[in-house]
Protein backbone atom coordinates (compact mmCIF):
# COMPACT_ATOMS: atom_id res chain seq x y z
CA UNK A 1 0.00 0.00 0.00
CA UNK A 2 2.77 2.33 0.03
CA UNK A 3 2.61 2.95 -3.26
CA UNK A 4 -1.00 4.27 -3.38
CA UNK A 5 0.13 6.55 -0.38
CA UNK A 6 3.18 7.57 -2.14
CA UNK A 7 1.11 8.27 -5.53
CA UNK A 8 -1.69 9.86 -4.14
CA UNK A 9 0.60 12.23 -1.76
CA UNK A 10 2.04 13.42 -5.45
CA UNK A 11 -1.07 13.45 -7.30
CA UNK A 12 -1.90 16.20 -4.52
CA UNK A 13 0.48 18.33 -5.13
CA UNK A 14 0.37 18.07 -9.11
CA UNK A 15 -3.89 17.67 -10.11
CA UNK A 16 -3.59 17.82 -13.90
CA UNK A 17 -3.98 15.91 -17.03
CA UNK A 18 -0.14 16.47 -17.77
CA UNK A 19 1.52 15.06 -14.83
CA UNK A 20 -0.92 12.49 -14.74
CA UNK A 21 -0.06 11.49 -18.05
CA UNK A 22 3.34 11.58 -17.35
CA UNK A 23 3.16 9.20 -14.72
CA UNK A 24 0.16 6.72 -15.76
CA UNK A 25 2.34 3.82 -14.97
CA UNK A 26 2.83 5.00 -11.10
CA UNK A 27 -1.06 5.56 -11.29
CA UNK A 28 -1.82 2.14 -12.73
CA UNK A 29 0.82 -0.04 -10.27
CA UNK A 30 -1.49 2.15 -7.24
CA UNK A 31 -4.75 1.11 -8.75
CA UNK A 32 -3.85 -2.73 -9.01
CA UNK A 33 -2.65 -2.62 -5.42
CA UNK A 34 -6.20 -0.79 -4.05
CA UNK A 35 -7.47 -3.16 -5.97
CA UNK A 36 -6.65 -6.05 -4.63
CA UNK A 37 -6.75 -4.36 -1.10
CA UNK A 38 -10.64 -3.63 -2.18
CA UNK A 39 -11.39 -7.00 -3.27
CA UNK A 40 -9.66 -8.97 -0.09
CA UNK A 41 -11.70 -6.79 1.97
CA UNK A 42 -15.09 -7.50 0.00
CA UNK A 43 -13.78 -11.51 -0.05
CA UNK A 44 -13.50 -11.15 3.84
CA UNK A 45 -16.72 -9.75 4.34
CA UNK A 46 -18.68 -11.57 2.27
CA UNK A 47 -17.70 -14.55 4.49
CA UNK A 48 -20.16 -13.31 7.32
CA UNK A 49 -22.98 -10.64 5.46
CA UNK A 50 -24.81 -10.70 2.27
CA UNK A 51 -23.61 -8.16 -0.41
CA UNK A 52 -23.88 -6.36 -3.55
CA UNK A 53 -20.95 -7.36 -6.50
CA UNK A 54 -17.75 -4.48 -5.24
CA UNK A 55 -18.11 -0.83 -6.47
CA UNK A 56 -14.66 0.55 -7.05
CA UNK A 57 -15.13 4.30 -7.64
CA UNK A 58 -12.76 5.36 -10.88
CA UNK A 59 -10.01 8.07 -10.33
CA UNK A 60 -11.74 10.56 -12.25
CA UNK A 61 -13.69 13.65 -11.27
CA UNK A 62 -16.94 14.59 -13.09
CA UNK A 63 -16.53 18.34 -13.07
CA UNK A 64 -18.76 19.22 -15.25
CA UNK A 65 -21.35 21.00 -12.51
CA UNK A 66 -18.63 21.51 -10.26
CA UNK A 67 -16.74 24.70 -9.39
CA UNK A 68 -13.67 22.67 -8.30
CA UNK A 69 -12.11 21.64 -12.01
CA UNK A 70 -9.10 19.61 -10.79
CA UNK A 71 -9.46 16.40 -13.13
CA UNK A 72 -8.84 13.89 -10.75
CA UNK A 73 -9.76 12.43 -6.72
CA UNK A 74 -6.82 12.86 -4.25
CA UNK A 75 -7.89 9.55 -3.00
CA UNK A 76 -8.82 5.80 -3.90
CA UNK A 77 -12.48 4.18 -2.86
CA UNK A 78 -14.91 1.07 -2.85
CA UNK A 79 -18.77 0.77 -1.78
CA UNK A 80 -20.27 -2.89 -0.66
CA UNK A 81 -23.78 -2.45 -0.56
CA UNK A 82 -25.76 -4.87 1.30
CA UNK A 83 -27.85 -7.40 -0.94
CA UNK A 84 -31.36 -5.87 -1.67
CA UNK A 85 -34.29 -6.21 -0.82
CA UNK A 86 -33.40 -8.19 2.70
CA UNK A 87 -30.50 -6.30 3.88
CA UNK A 88 -29.99 -2.63 3.68
CA UNK A 89 -27.05 -0.10 4.03
CA UNK A 90 -23.87 -0.12 2.60
CA UNK A 91 -20.08 -0.21 3.63
CA UNK A 92 -17.37 2.65 2.27
CA UNK A 93 -13.80 2.58 2.15
CA UNK A 94 -11.47 5.85 1.62
CA UNK A 95 -7.59 5.29 1.17
CA UNK A 96 -5.75 8.44 1.70
CA UNK A 97 -2.69 9.91 3.33
CA UNK A 98 -3.53 10.71 6.65
CA UNK A 99 -7.72 10.55 6.12
CA UNK A 100 -8.34 6.90 5.21
CA UNK A 101 -11.63 5.81 6.78
CA UNK A 102 -14.79 3.78 6.57
CA UNK A 103 -18.26 4.99 6.91
CA UNK A 104 -21.08 2.52 7.38
CA UNK A 105 -24.46 3.01 7.42
CA UNK A 106 -27.42 5.05 5.20
CA UNK A 107 -25.97 8.24 3.32
CA UNK A 108 -28.86 9.31 1.31
CA UNK A 109 -32.19 7.63 2.76
CA UNK A 110 -35.17 8.31 0.57
CA UNK A 111 -38.28 10.21 1.85
CA UNK A 112 -40.16 7.06 2.68
CA UNK A 113 -37.01 5.64 4.33
CA UNK A 114 -36.27 8.96 6.29
CA UNK A 115 -39.72 9.01 7.74
CA UNK A 116 -40.12 4.98 9.02
CA UNK A 117 -36.72 5.52 10.12
CA UNK A 118 -37.76 8.74 12.51
CA UNK A 119 -41.09 7.43 13.39
CA UNK A 120 -39.23 3.98 14.95
CA UNK A 121 -37.11 6.75 16.83
CA UNK A 122 -39.90 8.93 18.12
CA UNK A 123 -41.97 4.95 19.28
CA UNK A 124 -38.82 3.03 20.70
CA UNK A 125 -34.74 3.71 22.70
CA UNK A 126 -33.32 0.43 20.44
CA UNK A 127 -31.23 2.70 18.16
CA UNK A 128 -30.03 5.09 20.58
CA UNK A 129 -29.21 2.03 23.09
CA UNK A 130 -27.20 0.41 19.97
CA UNK A 131 -25.52 3.48 19.30
CA UNK A 132 -24.32 4.06 22.99
CA UNK A 133 -23.06 0.38 23.19
CA UNK A 134 -19.49 0.00 23.95
CA UNK A 135 -18.35 -1.73 20.47
CA UNK A 136 -20.25 0.51 18.75
CA UNK A 137 -18.99 3.92 20.90
CA UNK A 138 -15.23 2.44 20.78
CA UNK A 139 -14.85 1.98 17.23
CA UNK A 140 -16.89 4.17 15.83
CA UNK A 141 -17.95 7.16 18.50
CA UNK A 142 -20.84 9.25 17.76
CA UNK A 143 -23.27 8.95 14.88
CA UNK A 144 -22.51 10.93 11.93
CA UNK A 145 -24.67 12.80 9.19
CA UNK A 146 -26.50 15.75 8.27
CA UNK A 147 -29.37 16.91 9.84
CA UNK A 148 -32.19 19.66 9.71
CA UNK A 149 -31.95 23.10 11.92
CA UNK A 150 -34.81 22.52 14.49
CA UNK A 151 -37.45 19.07 14.72
CA UNK A 152 -38.82 17.28 11.44
CA UNK A 153 -41.65 18.06 10.39
CA UNK A 154 -44.76 17.03 12.43
CA UNK A 155 -41.91 15.48 14.77
CA UNK A 156 -41.96 17.31 18.79
CA UNK A 157 -38.91 19.10 19.00
CA UNK A 158 -38.41 18.67 22.97
CA UNK A 159 -38.85 14.61 22.09
CA UNK A 160 -36.08 13.04 24.48
CA UNK A 161 -34.25 11.83 21.17
CA UNK A 162 -34.58 14.74 19.03
CA UNK A 163 -31.14 14.48 18.51
CA UNK A 164 -31.37 11.48 16.37
CA UNK A 165 -34.71 12.59 15.02
CA UNK A 166 -33.11 15.84 13.52
CA UNK A 167 -30.33 13.25 11.30
CA UNK A 168 -31.21 13.13 7.67
CA UNK A 169 -28.11 10.77 7.36
CA UNK A 170 -27.00 7.92 9.65
CA UNK A 171 -23.71 7.27 9.43
CA UNK A 172 -20.70 5.28 11.66
CA UNK A 173 -17.12 6.61 10.69
CA UNK A 174 -13.81 5.22 11.47
CA UNK A 175 -10.65 6.84 10.70
CA UNK A 176 -7.20 4.68 10.29
CA UNK A 177 -3.42 5.92 10.42
CA UNK A 178 -1.34 5.52 7.41
CA UNK A 179 0.53 2.63 9.65
CA UNK A 180 -2.64 0.84 10.07
CA UNK A 181 -3.47 0.90 6.44
CA UNK A 182 -0.01 0.09 5.42
CA UNK A 183 -0.13 -2.98 7.85
CA UNK A 184 0.01 -6.32 5.61
CA UNK A 185 -3.80 -7.63 7.67
CA UNK A 186 -5.04 -4.05 7.10
CA UNK A 187 -8.10 -5.83 4.78
CA UNK A 188 -8.75 -8.11 8.04
CA UNK A 189 -8.61 -5.08 10.42
CA UNK A 190 -10.96 -3.40 7.78
CA UNK A 191 -13.15 -6.13 7.37
CA UNK A 192 -13.85 -6.24 11.32
CA UNK A 193 -14.32 -2.53 11.52
CA UNK A 194 -17.29 -3.31 9.07
CA UNK A 195 -18.23 -6.50 11.17
CA UNK A 196 -18.52 -4.47 14.41
CA UNK A 197 -21.34 -2.00 12.66
CA UNK A 198 -23.75 -5.01 12.18
CA UNK A 199 -25.76 -4.27 14.76
CA UNK A 200 -26.11 -0.87 13.78
CA UNK A 201 -27.25 -2.08 9.92
CA UNK A 202 -29.37 -5.24 11.23
CA UNK A 203 -31.58 -2.93 13.42
CA UNK A 204 -32.07 -0.39 10.70
CA UNK A 205 -32.78 -3.14 8.01
CA UNK A 206 -34.98 -4.44 10.27
CA UNK A 207 -37.22 -1.14 10.81
CA UNK A 208 -37.23 -0.60 6.71
CA UNK A 209 -38.78 -3.64 5.98
CA UNK A 210 -41.23 -3.96 8.70
CA UNK A 211 -43.79 -1.68 9.40
CA UNK A 212 -44.68 0.24 13.37
CA UNK A 213 -46.30 -3.22 14.23
CA UNK A 214 -43.25 -5.21 13.25
CA UNK A 215 -44.58 -7.03 10.50
CA UNK A 216 -43.17 -7.34 7.48
CA UNK A 217 -43.95 -4.87 4.28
Amino acid sequence: MQNVLDFINKLQQNNNREWFVENKKSFEDAKETASNLFNAVYNELKLTDNLEPLKIYRIYRDVRFSADKTPYKNHFSMYMGRLQPDFRGGYYLHIEPGNSFIGVGFFDPNKEDLLRIRKEIELDDELETILNSKDIKVTFGNLQGDEVKTAPKGFDKNHERIALLKKKQFLLIHKFTDNEVLSPDFYKEAANVFKRSRPFVDYMTDVLLTNLNGERV
